[in-house]
């Protein structure tokens, strides 16, 4: 059994249409999304289901064949099948008092979305608002730590003055005279098979069912309106490049009580001159001297935390690369970081005066073949 739709939107069984409408207009006014932007999450919950409840039952009240079927029968859909197991829509004058629309609609509904009476309620269904998608660019050290942003967007918003109708006062929005309100036209013509009846979307209203005689002046009818906003944005530390936050309710507002669309921040972190992330490390290279490669030191390395010591062995390699725990990226989704890796490049003299050629030359020449076993072990190959 459906819900008693009259007392939903508290009007008496004798409701005219023009009732049924004003009624519809306070409630929905009254239960409109849009005002509940600053309640509680279970206020907001909460109108929502109400404002689903009004709109349906204005849906079936408004729908001359939908209040006729639902006072007989206690459902708008009314009976599926006779008694006999025949269908009740056929009437016995001999002419088709069934909805041709509606049958094809019937037929074609598994086929992306139909024709016939749907048409009207579609026109009248919420629709979600379009998202705002931007770009904002951040330092290194932005994406590793975060911070604070503010992006500024022009998007739409339900006209604060009528409420989204795009009527200048509620004695503005009238029930379309061609449809009676019912969203919907009904064609009559003969044929070989009697009488048959279109039902199509009226041309008038587009299927809302009524109509606005005076528009609004802040909007101009539109029920929209177009502001600049500017929005802060939390950027979470350790977000990467290419990644995206998205708030919900930030974009341009929905139709007939559909949700805002979201504000979808691309992000893009610009390069660092020292160092390159991989993942939730951080890589970095460190020229060093030859001397220093062979006799060993201790390399201060700048990171995000701070300078930190790195101790080179002596005989180290060039690409030699050290680990330093903790220095890296927080990670997203837990509260460690990750590394930083040290790769040392060991950096050979450009020019050297001849002072300095006797003296590697004597150095070099004091040097064993074992001293060298990369050297040894290509040596040993060419043979």
């Amino acid at each position: 059994m459906a819900k008693n739709y009259y007392e939903i939107l508290g009007v008496q069984k004798t409701a005219t249409a023009d009732e049924l409408k004003s009624a519809y207009r306070k409630l929905a006014m009254k239960y409109h999304p849009d005002r509940y932007a600053t309640a509680s999450e279970a206020e907001k919950k909460e109108a929502e289901e109400k404002f689903k409840e009004i709109n349906h039952a204005y849906d079936v009240l408004s729908d001359d064949q939908k209040r006729a079927a639902y006072d007989r029968f206690g459902d708008e859909n009314g009976p599926q099948m006779g008694a006999g197991g025949g269908f009740d829509g056929f009437s016995s004058a001999g002419g088709f008092g069934f909805d041709v629309d509606d049958l094809f609609s019937n037929l074609f509904s598994g086929f992306g979305g139909g024709m016939g009476r749907s048409s009207s309620a579609r026109a009248n269904a919420p629709v979600r608002g379009r998202d705002i998608n931007v770009n904002l660019t951040i330092t290194f050290e932005e994406a590793v730590f975060g911070a604070q942003k503010t992006v500024s967007v022009k998007r739409s918003e339900t006209c604060s003055s009528c409420y989204g109708t795009g009527a200048k006062d509620g004695s503005s929005v009238k029930t379309c005279s061609q449809c009676k309100g019912t969203g919907r036209v009904t064609y009559t013509q003969s044929t070989l098979l009697g009488q048959m009846s279109t039902s199509t979307v009226c041309p008038t209203c587009k299927g809302k069912g009524t109509v606005v005689t005076e528009k609004c002046t802040a909007c101009s009818g539109r029920g929209t309106v177009e502001k600049q906003r500017d929005i802060k944005v939390n950027i979470p530390a350790g977000i990467d490049n290419d990644q995206r936050i998205t708030y919900r309710g930030e974009g341009n507002c929905g139709s007939n009580g559909g949700e805002k669309g979201s504000l979808v921040v691309g992000i893009t972190v610009k390069p660092h001159k020292l160092y390159k992330r991989v993942g939730d490390d951080i890589n970095i290279e460190v020229p060093i001297s030859f001397a220093d490669a062979a006799l060993g030191c201790t390399l201060t390395v700048p990171s995000l935390y701070g300078n930190k010591e790195v101790k080179v062995p002596d005989g180290t390699q060039s690409g030699t690369v050290f680990r330093v725990k903790n220095c890296g990226v927080k990670k997203l989704r837990a509260n460690d970081n990750g590394d930083m890796f040290v790769k040392v490049i060991v950096e050979v003299p450009r020019s050297v005066t001849r002072e300095q050629k006797d003296m590697l030359k004597r150095f070099g020449d004091s040097f064993e073949a074992r001293q060298y076993p990369l050297k040894r072990a290509y040596e040993d190959k060419l043979k």
